[in-house]
């Protein structure tokens, strides 16, 4: 696994060249075969590393008790968070990629302050009428795209364990929607609930009678 400590560097960059404040922008939830797509926005106003900075990773290179931790203090230390979230209903309706860019936009669009530039990890959206810059590998690499991984993870993560309580016997609270082995053969025994992607390829087997 590509492994590095994100940095500032690139939104000290933009602040130096008079684009500022910087938002960065990041999604989890989108190869699950269940629940909402949900997506983080976190302006950056660090003129200084602060102390939990040095933490700060891509969400999937942390354990959940490590996100935990690190999301109050990026909620509280950052000048704006924002969410969006896409249920499965629309992206069945409008495809994963869609949804992945809607959610993107409404947690822009939730901020407080509006940023003078975007970073996102991998995606471009065309929509958005900000200067923007997608960045691969961008979780890894650039602390407001890790932030907002965080944001991203953690407030998906809080939803799915609503969604395992609503439908019990999925594990959606230990698997959170993804295709483990666990989920897939609830799934077969089960059928699908609400929430699950019917447009997704083992779930669409498993409605189909064909899994």
């Amino acid at each position: 696994m590509f492994r590095c400590v994100p940095t500032a560097d690139r939104e000290t960059q933009l602040r130096d060249a008079g684009a500022w404040p910087v938002a960065g922008v990041d999604e989890a939830g989108r190869g699950a075969l269940a629940g909402p797509v949900v997506a983080g926005a976190v302006v950056a106003d660090w003129c200084t590393r602060l102390p939990w900075h040095d933490s700060v990773r891509d969400s999937k290179q942390l354990s959940a008790a490590q996100r935990e931790r690190l999301f109050p203090l990026i909620t509280d230390g950052s000048a704006a968070v924002g969410v969006g979230v896409v249920d499965s209903e629309v992206i069945d309706r409008i495809g994963i990629a869609a949804a992945t860019r809607r959610a993107m936009l409404d947690a822009l669009h939730a901020l407080s302050l509006q940023p003078g530039y975007v970073l996102i990890d991998w995606l471009t959206l065309p929509r958005l009428r900000l200067r923007q810059e997608g960045i691969r590998k961008g979780d890894a690499l650039c602390l407001s795209i890790a932030c907002a991984s965080i944001v991203a993870k953690v407030t998906r993560d809080h939803l799915m364990n609503d969604l395992d309580a609503r439908y019990p016997g999925y594990g959606f609270g230990t698997h959170k929607g993804y295709g483990t082995g666990e989920h897939l053969l609830e799934l077969a025994a089960r059928g699908a609930c609400p929430v699950h992607r019917v447009t997704f390829r083992p779930v669409r087997l498993v409605v189909g009678g064909l899994l």
